[in-house]
């Protein structure tokens, strides 16, 4: 029997699991992970993952330091241990996020983002394996380029929502950016009280706009749809790069078998927009930022997101240390 899912991965869309829950993950064969505080916070609440937990704790009294640098250790090896777990069921790569609090600091996520590839390559993971989740704020943006250039380090920019910020990760050559369909809408929704299916999602527009430019113009960078709220959105995305997909979204189109046809094809792209430019121009970039009153809303309110449930895990991992 042939799923949705089955359909959608025909379609040349890499399918891409959206969960800290790695034992979740090897029911839908995705290619890829993505994590962040929020899953990983989820997930690390449940029993069978107390094991994880041990291991960073254990990490973070030998590195030693005050509470919070055991802490901040602690954290930084147990996104490594599910992110190492996951790598053992997925082919593809992970992706590891950057402590949302250093969003507005080029130099110390630079320094985070080489913290997680040591971590990792301590437990035997390579950097090509991993990609490490970082906001699309300008700092974000500039941090991402000189890891991509310097170290080989491949990069994932995450709460992405506005064409500007897709424009600046594309000339700053990052491995791949994404865009987050569903709080789109929510945004539109919570603005104007309308009803958006299909075709009219202003997510899906967004996407269909980044993929379609980028194509146009040549980019590498990979877009990958995140954030759905409903399979139409997936569906109305299929032929995109890659989607990364929540279980539960991923189990409705697993128990379907209705066909997904493919709606985006680089292939038969036609010229959508003229070349636009940040290159070394943060004052553009802000103020094209700044004018799109979605994406500056959606980017701020969703690195105080991450940021918060960054510091409920890392209260967790605190109570242990000190246990």
């Amino acid at each position: 029997m042939t799923t949705s899912l089955d359909y959608l991965k025909q379609t040349g869309t890499v399918v891409v699991s959206d969960s800290g829950d790695f034992e979740s993950i090897d029911v839908y064969k995705p290619q890829d992970a993505t994590t962040n505080p929020s899953l990983i916070l989820a997930a690390a609440n449940k029993p069978q993952y107390a094991r994880l937990i041990e291991a960073a704790v254990k990490y973070g009294k030998e590195k030693g330091g005050d509470a919070n640098q055991q802490a901040n250790n602690a954290m930084d090896r147990l996104l490594v241990e599910f992110g190492k777990e996951i790598l053992a069921i997925i082919p593809g790569r992970v992706s590891t996020e950057v402590d949302a609090r250093l969003s507005f600091d080029k130099e110390a996520t630079k320094a985070k983002a080489r913290t997680l590839i040591k971590l990792y390559e301590s437990v035997g993971i390579k950097k090509e394996r991993v990609l490490i989740k970082i906001a699309s704020s300008w700092e974000g943006i500039q941090a991402a380029k000189e890891l991509e250039q310097e170290d080989g380090i491949h990069c994932n920019l995450t709460l992405l929502f506005g064409f500007g910020q897709a424009v600046a990760c594309a000339e700053a050559g990052v491995t791949l950016i994404s865009p987050f369909v569903g709080r789109i809408l929510d945004w539109h929704k919570a603005k104007t009280g309308k009803t958006y299916t299909g075709a009219e999602d202003p997510g899906v527009q967004s996407v269909q706009k980044i993929f379609k430019y980028y194509k146009q113009h040549g980019y590498k960078t990979i877009v990958m749809g995140a954030s759905f709220r409903n399979v139409s959105e997936i569906k109305e995305l299929a032929g995109v790069d890659f989607l990364t997909i929540s279980p539960s979204l991923l189990e409705e189109l697993k128990n379907s078998t209705e066909p997904v046809p493919k709606k985006l094809d680089a292939a038969s792209v036609q010229a959508v927009s003229e070349k636009v430019s940040f290159i070394d121009d943060e004052p553009k970039f802000r103020w094209e930022l700044f004018q799109d009153e979605m994406a500056f809303d959606k980017l701020h309110e969703g690195i105080r997101k991450f940021a918060a449930d960054g510091e409920t895990l890392k209260n967790v991992l605190r109570e242990k240390l000190t246990a």
